[in-house]
């Protein structure tokens, strides 16, 4: 029999006083507001006119095109092959589009205001530890980070990533606060929900979160296990509903799954999205080279990562350090501590796996640290400022840390030769002024001298924030940042990953390290001629005479509009308008027609979705009419397969080339092998 006392828990230690509620000072809400506005000036500015990612704007419209391929992601609506991450954030971005139309503003709201949302939950969860000022400022960074403005501008998943782990991280540390259940299932579902929006780099965080609550909370051994397998089943759920789901459906009757090897979500998960991020290969290529770099512990103070990123990390970590050795002997329930150490946990986790990933790695994926950096530049800032005027032997960290970051600031804004010349030298005579003023009215407890101090640390977070924030506003003004919405990045270039691709230019980058598409031209043919107006335009090319987004621009479309004209034309009722060989290619033509387009191989041409039974199998029905060979990324699966050499001497044998360029087919011809080319089949082709 249960005696009544074993059924409560036990607290094993004297339960921490919840932080006092104070009265907020007066100008705290109008300081969050106005960093508000701010943010949604720098996410919003001139937004018509920037390029989104049209891999993910082709998978938005056929999803307000289909339901079905609304709910897979798939890239057509035809539903032939998905986009190789799970639908989150497409389904959220698709009911937008259904709801107000197909276009940039209207796909892009959701993303804006999550992107300020997650700014409003990082102050609010702050603000409960540390205070108000620390609160304010890591808005402030969070708000200003270059790589988190470039993302926050386009319609990649990793701003609905981020902030549902702010989400998840905060509920988690009221869990801690409060002992309750229910926010520790909230945090549970929200890491959950990330990983539908991009599998595992939603669990980064995970490990600090779980260390923080077993460690740190009120709650007595067995009931913390008892609410940590809840919330375990609560994240199984919220995790794999939509892979357990696309499992049941027949493989005849969904979409292959763009990025596995099988067709299934399951190795999606474990292969293209999971391991192979970490490890190269599964079609991430490997070596850890690339768009942002060799891997390697310093790889965020790179030149390619340092100006996206890397302006207040030493900071954030002289202030995590700092904080921890601050807390001391403080009882194991301290929130103080168990804040230090979840966003101290949350960055050096996601610092680590990107730093060391051998697999793809895109600047754009360090947004997630922001928050984490955001939040130890506040918390462990004011922790250091509180020591700094009241203890003699910290009087030295303080101005080491604010003095450490006005020096990198100067690194990576010389690093951009000729950008910008005067700002550098700027921060260093601005944080030297503010600095002294440090030292000068450090120990003013009102008035004047109190009020000099407070303008003296106002200086060191301008200084502090300035070159960040110039990079940041580069991208809406037009004045830097590059690589569209394929691999958005902020500043002026200062790097290169594959040849130049990465950092301020244009062009897009490529898994592999493989070119961009080439252009695409094709030959003369019985069936008639596809015009085309320039050498290379056609599926893929990005010639004269280019075709917007439905409802906005800038959307990545990139297709000719003649060759456009023609396929519709021509179509005669199949319910694909072409197949291409990458996803790239198919989604520039899907969002300059309207209408479905097969991507063959996928996004790095590593998919299988094509066979040749399933080719002749579609010509057959009449659901497709054109072939598109050559061009793209690799031309089938690992470039050489045998299916897609298969496919392609089967098309080239059963169908008729069609002309993009021109009507004089000698005058193409000798350029074939390196050209692409349109084939026309018909169901009298099938054999």
């Amino acid at each position: 029999m249960t005696s009544a006392t074993e059924t409560q828990p036990r607290i094993t230690e004297p339960a921490a006083p919840p932080p006092r509620e104070t009265a907020a000072p007066r100008w705290s809400l109008p300081v969050l507001l106005a960093i508000l506005a701010l943010a949604a000036v720098l996410y919003s500015w001139n937004l018509s006119g920037s390029s989104l990612n049209s891999f993910y704007s082709a998978a938005v419209l056929s999803g307000t095109q289909s339901w079905k391929a609304w709910f897979f992601g798939s890239l057509d609506a035809g539903n032939f092959l998905t986009v190789d991450k799970p639908p989150l954030a497409l389904m959220v971005m698709g009911l937008s589009c259904r709801v107000f139309g197909y276009g940039t503003w209207q796909m892009m709201a959701p993303v804006a205001v999550a992107a300020l949302a997650t700014i409003w939950i990082l102050h609010a969860s702050v603000k409960r530890v540390f205070g108000h000022a620390a609160a304010a400022v890591a808005a402030l960074v969070l708000a200003l980070t270059p790589i988190t403005v470039a993302i926050n501008r386009d319609n990649n998943p990793d701003t609905l990533l981020v902030f549902l782990m702010v989400s998840g991280a905060a509920l988690a540390l009221r869990a801690v606060r409060n002992g309750r259940l229910l926010p520790l299932l909230g945090s549970a579902a929200c890491f959950g929900l990330a990983f539908n929006t991009k599998m595992l780099q939603g669990y980064i965080a995970l490990p600090a979160v779980f260390a923080v609550y077993v460690y740190a909370s009120r709650l007595g051994w067995r009931k913390k296990a008892v609410n940590l397998a809840l919330a375990a089943v609560a994240l199984a759920v919220s995790s794999f509903w939509w892979a357990a789901a696309v499992s049941l459906v027949p493989a005849s009757e969904r979409p292959y799954i763009g990025g596995s090897t099988d067709g299934t979500a399951w190795n999606l998960i474990m292969g293209y999205n999971g391991l192979g991020r970490i490890l190269g290969g599964e079609g991430n290529g490997g070596g850890g080279g690339g768009f942002s770099g060799t891997a390697g512990l310093g790889r965020m103070f790179n030149d390619i990562l340092g100006g996206q990123i890397s302006w207040l990390i030493p900071f954030a970590g002289i202030a995590l350090v700092g904080g921890l050795v601050l807390c001391g002997r403080a009882p194991r329930t301290d929130l103080t501590r168990a804040a230090l150490v979840l966003w101290g946990g949350w960055t050096a986790l996601h610092y680590l796996t990107f730093a060391l990933a051998e697999g793809t790695m895109h600047p754009y994926y360090t947004t997630a640290l922001a928050p984490g950096i955001a939040a130890l530049c506040g918390g462990g800032g004011v922790l250091l400022l509180r020591a700094f005027r009241t203890d003699r032997r910290w009087v030295w960290v303080l101005p080491l840390g604010l003095g450490v970051t006005a020096v990198w600031a100067a690194v990576l804004l010389r690093r951009a030769s000729g950008w910008n010349t005067w700002l550098w030298p700027s921060i260093l005579v601005v944080m030297a002024l503010a600095l002294a003023g440090l030292f000068v009215f450090r120990s003013g407890a009102s008035g004047l001298r109190l009020r000099l101090l407070a303008a003296s640390v106002a200086a060191a977070v301008v200084a502090a924030v300035a070159g960040p924030a110039a990079y940041a506003w580069s991208v809406p003004s037009g004045s830097g940042g590059g690589m569209s919405g394929t691999n958005p990045t902020a500043g002026p270039t200062t790097g290169s990953g594959f040849g130049g691709l990465v950092g301020g230019g244009g062009g897009r980058g490529f898994p592999g390290g493989e070119a961009p598409p080439s252009g695409q031209n094709g030959q003369n043919g019985p069936r008639g001629q596809a015009p085309g107006g320039t050498s290379g335009s056609g599926a893929g090319a990005q010639p004269g005479g280019m075709s917007r987004a439905p409802g906005g621009g800038g959307m990545g479309a990139g297709a000719s509009s003649e060759l456009v004209s023609y396929l519709k034309k021509h179509q005669d009722g199949a319910k694909w308008l072409l197949a291409v060989s990458s996803s790239q290619s198919a989604a520039q033509l899907i969002v300059s027609s309207g209408e479905p387009v097969i991507s063959m191989w996928g996004w790095s041409g590593s998919d299988k979705a094509m066979t040749l039974a399933k080719l002749k199998e579609l010509v057959k029905k009449g659901e497709l009419h054109y072939v598109q060979l050559g061009g793209g990324m690799g031309g089938g699966p690992g470039g050489d397969s045998s299916v897609s050499s298969e496919v392609t001497a089967w098309v080239q044998k059963h169908g008729t080339a069609v002309n993009a360029a021109s009507a004089d087919s000698s005058a193409n011809s000798s350029s074939q092998s390196s050209q692409s080319t349109i084939y026309r089949l018909d169901p009298s082709d099938v054999s």
